[in-house]
């Protein structure tokens, strides 16, 4: 066998290899031979029937054996004349050729591609400048009210109160669009917090000065954007009845029993505590709102554009595969059918996931590379927890979230993102500031 192999970049390489006649009816004759000795052949005994009879037999079959073999032969022969180490071959070889020549022998032509190799300098150079957010005090105090309104309880107000805004309104209502009243316009004993702005604009400050047993027309507008597109932007008219108002009654902020549903931690907690413990919610929260809007954009930008390497395409290509064969769920069954009978179609659509697909792959590589040299790991425990944890966030069963993730194959997805957190984490330095 012939094989000329070349570097076209330092991540992929071309190959083209000549195979004689002589070395492919070698090759196919080995397998003929292993498969004589256990084929069972009329008229013939067990292993004893003539090569030339199981070559007639299973002619396809040893020709496809025979060439993948052969194939694997040119692989590995590619791989060592390039200097390279197998285990960083990337995805399938592509052949570009495959004819038999004029002296019953065979040109065939592939491309390779391997893992890059990435230079890391100029990481440091790409971090973007953090500035610590800053909590307020008021931001501290509102938190705090949220949390007492949360552990309230509610009481009757008195007879003669006037319903203002955080009471709770306990009304019977029924709406009318045009002097019809309209589906879902009704409901009794409902339990409406004057401020929370949960109802259409208007409706509750025109409760406000209520008093209990009152009853009251109110005049409001849909808003345009109503999610019912009977009903948006119509002007309405409700019939309101103030069955009774309630009052909250918030805990004592220095009760130690409340405290301790924030604090489980502390002994005795303190207001002090809860404020301390709340201030470093809060910072965590404005800090992953940042890392997620700001920092890992701009961060993985810098990184994309300032560490050059060569991809490999292979990946690359398989990258467009996935996004092309993602954009097909969303297109109609006339235009697949003008896909497949189009192919300058299909290659000028998968032309538009290139760009995205090359910075999706050099991430994955810059990540990959950065990972190992912080010994930044996720383990398969890790990623349970979080697809469980998300679980529980959206109300589902988490055992079935799980296997959804496992049957889309997305668990590996899952895990690299979860990497690439950890490590920007740490690159960022987040874990200090928020501290």
């Amino acid at each position: 066998m012939e094989i000329e192999a070349k570097k076209v970049d330092s991540a992929n390489a071309k190959v083209e290899a000549k195979v004689s006649k002589q070395k492919v009816e070698e090759q196919e004759n080995k397998i003929a031979k292993k498969i004589a000795k256990d084929a069972k052949i009329d008229g013939f005994r067990k292993g004893k029937a003539p090569a030339t009879v199981v070559k007639k037999l299973y002619k396809d079959n040893i020709e496809q054996d025979s060439i993948a073999q052969i194939f694997q032969e040119l692989l590995n022969g590619s791989i060592e004349k390039l200097g390279e180490d197998k285990n960083n071959l990337m995805g399938e070889p592509k052949v570009t050729k495959y004819e038999k020549n004029d002296n019953g022998g065979i040109d065939i032509e592939f491309e390779i591609s391997f893992r890059p190799k990435v230079d890391t300098s100029k990481v440091q150079e790409c971090i973007p400048q953090l500035k610590t957010p800053r909590v307020t005090k008021k931001e501290i105090e509102e938190r705090i009210k949220e949390l007492m309104k949360a552990a309230s309880k509610t009481k009757d107000a008195d007879e003669n109160k006037v319903l203002e805004e955080g009471d709770i309104a306990i009304i019977d209502f029924e709406g009318f669009v045009d002097g019809k009243a309209f589906e879902g316009g009704k409901a009794k004993e409902y339990a409406l917090e004057i401020g929370s702005k949960s109802f259409i604009p208007g409706f509750e400050d025109a409760l406000i000065g209520m008093k209990k047993g009152e009853t009251k027309e109110i005049n409001v507008t849909f808003p345009k954007e109503y999610g019912s597109s009977d009903l948006a932007g119509k002007d309405a008219m409700f019939k309101v009845t103030l069955k009774k108002i309630q009052e909250r009654v918030l805990p004592d902020i220095s009760d130690e029993a409340f405290l301790k549903r924030f604090l489980p931690d502390i002994e005795h907690p303190t207001k002090e505590d809860l404020e301390k413990n709340v201030k470093k919610q809060i910072k965590r929260e404005k800090l992953n709102k940042l890392y997620l809007e700001e920092l890992k954009p701009k961060f993985t930008e810098e990184l994309i554009q300032k560490i050059e390497f060569d991809l490999p395409k292979s990946v690359v290509e398989q990258e467009i595969d996935i996004s092309f064969r993602n954009s097909l769920q969303s297109k109609s069954e006339d235009e697949i059918k003008e896909l497949q009978n189009n192919p300058d179609k299909v290659e000028e659509l998968r032309k538009e996931f290139e760009n995205e697909a090359k910075e999706s792959v050099k991430l994955t590589f810059i990540v990959d590379e950065l990972a190992k040299e912080k010994d930044i790991k996720v383990d398969d425990n890790e990623v349970v927890q979080a697809i469980y944890y998300e679980a529980m966030q959206q109300g589902q069963d988490p055992k079935k979230y799980l296997e959804y993730y496992q049957k889309q194959g997305l668990l590996p997805a899952i895990k690299m993102a979860m990497v690439e957190d950890k490590l920007f984490s740490k690159l960022l330095n987040l874990e200090e500031q928020e501290k």
